[in-house]
């Protein structure tokens, strides 16, 4: 089975418009618009039937569309940034439906998470970039506009073993409605 996670879309518009800060950050590998995505919840390589056990706890979400924006550039990784992001404003809506998945994957029997959320767009990965070039590759670039966009749906992506970046396949579609 492929790797798998759940997560959001990102509008071509969007990306569109998050495309035009690519360039200008030597070393950094630039993630394609078309695979642009907000994760809500790494799964993994799981087998067959787990998979299938999180595809129907999935369908029983049942949350209404919202609205999310970016609203910063930043880097991950501190003194060895290892990537480019662009944030989202956290809002109670995408708080309330992250942690919801986290739930399901828990009840499904996967660890959880680790890490702290952070909702986030990766723009660009970074390996032998250093803290100063991407501080400065931050102080001459702003995010377009505050960019918002509706979500009426989340997904479940699944992906091959790569490097990272993609390409990314939906294996189902779960809407929100009111």
């Amino acid at each position: 089975m492929p790797r798998i996670f759940t997560g959001l879309e990102v509008p071509k518009n969007v990306a569109q418009s998050l495309s035009m800060l690519r360039g200008g950050l030597p070393g950094a590998r630039w993630i394609d618009p078309e695979n642009y995505h907000l994760t809500l919840r790494f799964i993994g390589d799981v087998d067959d039937q787990t998979a299938l056990e999180v595809a129907s706890l999935l369908g029983r979400v049942r949350r209404t569309p919202f609205e999310l924006r970016f609203d910063a550039l930043l880097s991950f990784g501190g003194r060895r940034p290892r990537a480019v992001i662009a944030a989202l404003a956290q809002t109670a809506a995408l708080m309330e439906l992250q942690a919801e998945h986290e739930r399901l994957m828990q009840r499904v029997g996967l660890e959880p998470e680790g890490r702290k959320y952070t909702p986030h767009v990766t723009l660009a990965r970074l390996r032998v970039t250093s803290s100063r070039q991407v501080a400065d590759y931050l102080a001459t670039r702003a995010l377009i506009a505050p960019l918002p966009f509706t979500v009426s749906r989340f997904v479940l992506f699944s992906s091959r073993a790569s490097v990272g970046g993609g390409p990314y396949v939906i294996e189902a579609a779960y809407p929100l409605a009111a």
